[in-house]
């Protein structure tokens, strides 16, 4: 049974759905012995067919230690963080591959964290995906205004590593492409950045006590009116394409002349074709404080969590968690269940949960 009642799990209308390995990566900066004493190290291991990547870094004070950490010194506020992305299931395709990629890559010189989702979709999806999550991070920390403008360093090197895939002869882009939803936390700062419908959502204290959602990035749909907008004014056409029971699918992106190629998003990475009817791959960049008083957790996460859970349902889960690993693995595993329920298909569905500032999940 096709994706439908406004889901997105199939991107391109009429686009078969393939995907890459599943993986499982987590990194837990635990405090160490000497407190002024930096010490890196990562664990590789393999089983049940998941990727697990599981590291910690020593490098706290004695004050962070203890829980009482602050972030005011330049350290990154994220404390503890875990990623999940899971295959989906397409009883029609049953070849699917994993679309999905995730990235987590630490840059020690600039106290810097940067957490990202992709979100391939089209026959090279999982392609596309891949070479941004081999590539990005790399570029990202050798440009050489990563330091001082972390926001010009990210563009360029998004649409650097765009080139690199667009100009790949063995990656067929005219199709297919990928979203990009990423956190990056300097200190106590951090960045979103957004091209098309995956998203960040912070997990802070609201005004009664309770931790509450805030949808950091906002997501790129045809519908908005400055996306439907600029792509009308390219020539390009939006409309939901109604099924046979009546129910609208999602607005989808349109060539002028040619019902292809159906796209359910307004900004996306590749997809050759769709970006000559007004789609742009042009990064929408967010930026705040972090509060050590408020703030707890963030969450990055493709569509496969939000189509059927919205931001105050997944944070909710997510603070019930004592650690971001169970959080993520309590997330993809709900994501799944209610896609079953509403589709009878189950989008990839990736996540990453961050603790900011010593949280320890359960608790304001």
């Amino acid at each position: 049974m096709a994706a439908r009642r406004g889901s997105t799990a199939n991107s391109f209308l009429a686009a078969p759905n393939v995907d890459t390995p599943k993986g499982h990566m987590s990194n837990k900066k635990t405090p160490g012995g000497d407190s002024d004493v930096a010490a890196i190290r990562r664990r590789l291991s393999v089983a049940g067919g998941e990727t697990s990547l599981d590291g910690g870094i020593e490098r706290l004070s004695v004050a962070e230690e203890e829980g009482a950490v602050s972030g005011t010194d330049g350290r990154c506020a994220v404390t503890e963080y875990s990623g999940l992305s899971k295959k989906g299931h397409a009883p029609y395709n049953p070849r699917k591959k994993n679309q999905d990629s995730l990235i987590m890559a630490d840059h020690e010189a600039t106290n810097s964290l940067v957490l990202c989702v992709l979100d391939g979709h089209g026959e090279a999806g999982d392609g596309v995906s891949q070479w941004f999550k081999k590539e990005l991070a790399k570029e990202m920390f050798n440009h050489p205004s990563w330091v001082s403008d972390p926001k010009k360093a990210t563009k360029d090197a998004i649409l650097k590593v765009e080139q690199q895939i667009l100009r790949n002869s063995r990656v067929d882009t005219e199709f297919s492409g990928t979203t990009l939803s990423m956190a990056i936390i300097r200190g106590n700062t951090i960045i979103g950045v957004n091209i098309g419908d995956s998203r960040v959502t912070i997990g802070k204290l609201g005004p009664e006590g309770k931790i509450v959602a805030e949808e950091f990035t906002h997501d790129h749909k045809p519908d908005t009116p400055a996306e439907k907008k600029r792509i009308v004014n390219a020539g390009g056409r939006v409309f939901a394409v109604e099924y046979d029971d009546g129910i609208d699918g999602p607005p989808r992106v349109w060539l002028g002349h040619m019902d292809v190629p159906g796209l359910a998003m307004s900004r996306s990475l590749g997809d050759a074709v769709a970006h000559t009817a007004g789609v742009i791959s042009e990064p929408e960049f967010f930026e705040r404080e972090l509060d050590p008083a408020t703030d707890r957790l963030i969450l990055v996460a493709t569509d496969g969590l939000w189509e059927f859970m919205d931001n105050d349902v997944c944070v909710g889960m997510a603070v019930e968690a004592s650690e971001p690993r169970i959080s993520v693995d309590a997330l993809v595993r709900e994501a799944n269940q209610r896609w079953m329920r509403e589709e009878q298909v189950i989008d990839d569905t990736t996540v990453i949960t961050a603790h900011l500032f010593g949280y320890h999940g359960g608790h304001a």
